[in-house]
């Protein structure tokens, strides 16, 4: 077991809603510090600024959940920013760690890593074993060179550089851009506005059908502390609620959640991405972790979020 009581500990991307989870979290271990750096005073595509700035506060560890992150929408739209930005991110801090001799570092992907079609549910052995889903593999390419650099770090240098991928996360702190945003935080603004504007349905892209794994962003954060004291391997981990359920039965939910009740159309024109992305979470339970918080539960706190802080009519 790695103890987290004592260490200088810098969260990186800690306004993010993961990061900022994390940082909730932490304050159970008692760490002797949470470093963090916002953007004004740290630009993290800046490989001698990120080096300068861990080699002055030193940390003993290093959450790496920095990122640029979006839905389907920006993936296509964005296709260079989202390589650039998220493989300059990783190796950044990952070599700057290495120099400023961090004890121990995870860097956090995501299960868009794995093949479109990969086996269902999808094993960390199936990584780099079949093509890409297209709408997304800007950001997924980024993400397995990220593992990549903590592999070969360990390698060559013996460090206790460590990967987890995340399924795909909701919670307070989330972007409900109109354009940008992730499935639920799209849902729940869309179901919202639909609801008070007496809207007769709400629209969703695709059929429907494809099933997908969501895990709210606090059961994500205690994940990973679990992860960084009690796991240590050349292979990434997969942090997952080991359950899925369709983009439909989704909508469906997050429509009762917000208390709207009208009609859900479904826009076939629209892409529906991979048709089901469940990852095993064996190995996390293995390693004594499970999550506590239910779909429905998850989703009220992340609508009550989103009512005291998003300025949508």
């Amino acid at each position: 077991m790695y103890a987290l009581e004592g260490k200088r500990i810098w969260v990186a991307g800690h306004r993010g809603m993961v990061g900022s989870a994390i940082v909730r979290r932490l304050d159970r271990e008692n760490p002797a510090e949470i470093l963090t750096a916002s953007r004004s005073e740290l630009d993290l595509l800046d490989q001698a600024a990120t080096r300068q700035w861990l080699e002055t506060h030193r940390p003993d560890v290093v959450f790496l959940s920095a990122a640029k992150v979006g839905g389907i929408y920006a993936n296509d739209v964005y296709p260079a920013e989202f390589i650039y930005q998220n493989l300059m991110i990783a190796s950044n801090i990952i070599h700057a760690s290495y120099h400023a001799g961090v004890e121990k570092l995870l860097f956090l992907g995501s299960s868009c890593i794995y093949p479109k079609f990969a086996e269902q549910p999808i094993q960390e052995g199936s990584l780099l074993t079949g093509a890409l889903e297209p709408t997304n593999e800007w950001y997924a390419i980024a993400k397995i060179a990220g593992i990549k650099l903590c592999q070969a770090y360990r390698k060559q240098y013996g460090v206790d550089f460590n990967s987890a991928m995340p399924t795909n996360l909701y919670g307070p702190g989330d972007n409900y851009h109109p354009d940008n945003s992730h499935v639920i935080p799209a849902l729940l603004r869309k179901a919202h506005l639909a609801k008070h504007s007496g809207a007769s349905s709400m629209e969703i892209w695709g059929s429907g059908t494809p099933k997908r794994e969501f895990l709210h962003a606090d059961d994500c954060a205690d994940a990973l502390v679990h992860v960084m004291k009690h796991y240590s391997s050349d292979e990434h981990i997969n942090i997952g609620s080991g359950e899925d359920l369709s983009i439909e039965e989704l909508a469906e939910t997050i429509m009762d959640v917000v208390g709207f009740q009208g009609e859900l159309v479904k826009d076939t024109s629209k892409p529906d991405g991979t048709p089901r992305k469940l990852m095993s979470a064996t190995k996390i339970r293995d390693l004594g972790w499970s999550p506590s918080i239910s779909l429905r539960d998850g989703l009220k706190d992340a609508y009550d979020w989103f009512l005291k802080h998003e300025s949508v009519a």
